[in-house]
């Protein structure tokens, strides 16, 4: 039966349970915040509201036999709305002393809104509901960018995210729009089957425009998700954003559009676009080389730690564009593209958010960390800061046996993995061995500026030491990320794993989607029955 038919049932709303419980406790702190005053309170509820959503999570599990509708409850699903809740967690943490205690409960309703939305973008196998997601992502951070505005340039920097985001949204729906003209309907399985279609009759009859309307709808969805991710050229925003702003905004948008960004990018481009992927590898190696080429060597001169750090967010999605790429390009049992770049998405989530929540811990009451310089002598006058700053800094280099290692080792091996059909050298797997170099190269261009933070904390005398006023949720945060990194590097097994099964999935979701509705229809018509 096709998918267009699908039944929106007790199922359907069950398995939305996470998302459900995120939008009713931010609705709780959004009505009984104007009325009750306090921060720590409201951190409580939200990170109740989080654990809380996280128990559903667990209850639901993933069986997509029983679930119908607008999702794709899968492997890559749960890998997803599992990340956006840890990403939660820790936004959450690292706000819990770092805005106006006025603002508190606003902030704190807005970032569950923001980590449903991800979730919502994980699952989405629908179109709508996966724009709605994104949007769900992008209007909370205009929200948040306008909360913590306190000065001309924050002022600046919200404003040009609004509009630049704006922008990007129309050109991604714009893309979408044209998948919908090749299927019929929303669902990204009907999409994926009508490609597959065009592919078999080899292009004849009324099947004749579907290669060029994919084509167009190829380019302007990679041109959408490639602002989210910061990739070149839609990362002209993100220096004077991250800089303009506060170090727990920065935070927010150095991951959380990010991972929307990403599993938005494979549900698409990577699992429901078949007979697109030579020219969907082409792009997404192109840009990945521009991207993280770019973030490294820009990031090279810079003295502002977080516009340091929107550098180096950008070179990070390069990174991921070469298991996008890879993907796109294996054939047969070539190596999982997917599944690194997810790895590698984990990894980066975890060090980045614990490098702003330690600098959100080394701020001030009205007074933040700005400039690299300020770090000097931190191993002094703050021990523990400066030994995590320097873990995060280690597993962004790539510096075994972190986190990061595993995620760069992932991504480049792909790359040399990639073969012809026989497995010869062609000119396609030419092209990844070049990737891979330039890939190792940046590597090393990144680990200059890493390391450069790393010396002003430990061999640079103190100017005057950093408060340490962040409050005792964002050094959690920073502690929790240090452990996760370190644990990760040590014993990368499970989640590289993991990470591997979202990956398969991601296709296999596409590819037998009429089997499960199949099996899930009956169910589903005789608890209709039982309503009417």
């Amino acid at each position: 039966m096709p998918t267009e038919q699908a039944y929106i049932s007790s199922a359907t709303l069950a398995h939305l349970t996470p998302e459900i419980v995120l939008v009713a406790v931010a609705t709780l702190i959004y009505v009984v915040g104007a009325f009750v005053s306090g921060r720590a309170v409201w951190t409580w509820v939200a990170l109740t509201g989080l654990l809380v959503a996280a128990a559903a999570l667990v209850w639901n599990g993933s069986d997509a036999l029983t679930v119908a509708g607008p999702l794709l409850p899968d492997a890559l699903g749960s890998y997803g709305r599992w990340l956006a809740l840890l990403m939660g967690a820790g936004l959450v943490l690292l706000n819990t002393r770092a805005s106006p205690q006025t603002r508190q409960p606003e902030i704190m309703g807005t970032l569950l809104i923001l980590t449903a939305g991800v979730m919502l973008v994980a699952g989405a196998g629908e179109m709508v509901l996966l724009f709605l997601g994104l949007e769900l992502v992008t209007i909370p951070t205009y929200v948040l960018l306008y909360l913590s505005r306190h000065n001309a340039a924050s002022q600046e920097s919200t404003v040009k995210y609004f509009f630049l985001s704006i922008l990007a949204a129309a050109v991604f729906l714009y893309g979408l729009s044209f998948l919908y003209g090749i299927a019929g309907t929303t669902h990204l399985a009907d999409v994926y089957q009508a490609l597959a279609a065009a592919g078999d009759n080899g292009g004849e009859g009324a099947a004749l425009n579907i290669p060029m309307l994919g084509g167009i709808a190829l380019v302007l969805i990679f041109a959408g998700l490639a602002f989210k991710m910061a990739a070149v050229p839609f990362h002209f925003y993100a220096p004077d954003v991250y800089q303009g702003t506060s170090n727990p905004n920065a935070a927010l948008l150095s991951v959380a559009p990010k991972i929307a960004g990403v599993v938005a990018l494979i549900r698409v481009v990577v699992a429901a676009m078949p007979q697109m992927e030579e020219s969907a590898w082409h792009i997404a190696l192109i840009l990945s080389v521009l991207t993280m080429t770019l973030g490294n060597v820009v990031a090279l001169w810079q003295d502002n730690i977080r516009r340091l750090l929107a550098y180096s967010s950008i070179a990070h999605a390069g990174y991921m564009l070469i298991g996008v790429a890879v993907a796109l390009a294996a054939t047969g049992d070539g190596p999982d593209g997917i599944g690194a770049t997810l790895l590698y998405l984990c990894v980066y989530v975890l060090a980045t958010t614990g490098t702003f929540a330690a600098l959100v811990f080394l701020g001030g009451r009205g007074r933040q960390i700005d400039g690299v310089d300020q770090l000097a002598g931190l191993a002094r006058s703050h021990p523990l800061s400066a030994a995590a700053v320097a873990i995060f800094m280690f597993s962004l280099a790539g510096i075994p046996p972190l986190a990061g290692f595993w995620g760069k080792f992932t991504l480049f091996a792909g790359a040399l993995g990639v073969e012809g059909a026989a497995g010869e050298m062609t000119l396609t797997a030419k092209w990844f061995i070049a990737l891979a170099v330039i890939g190792v190269l940046n590597a090393a261009i990144a680990a200059a500026y890493y390391l450069r933070i790393i010396a002003v904390m430990y061999f640079r005398a103190p100017l005057k030491p950093p408060a340490g006023e962040g409050g005792l949720g964002a050094g959690l945060a920073t502690l929790a990320c240090a452990v996760l990194v370190l644990a990760l590097g040590i014993y990368p097994g499970p989640l590289v794993s993991q990470s591997n099964t979202a990956g398969r999935a991601a296709r296999a979701s596409m590819s037998a989607p009429a089997a499960n509705m199949a099996r899930a229809l009956p169910a589903i018509d005789a608890a209709n029955s039982q309503h009417e």
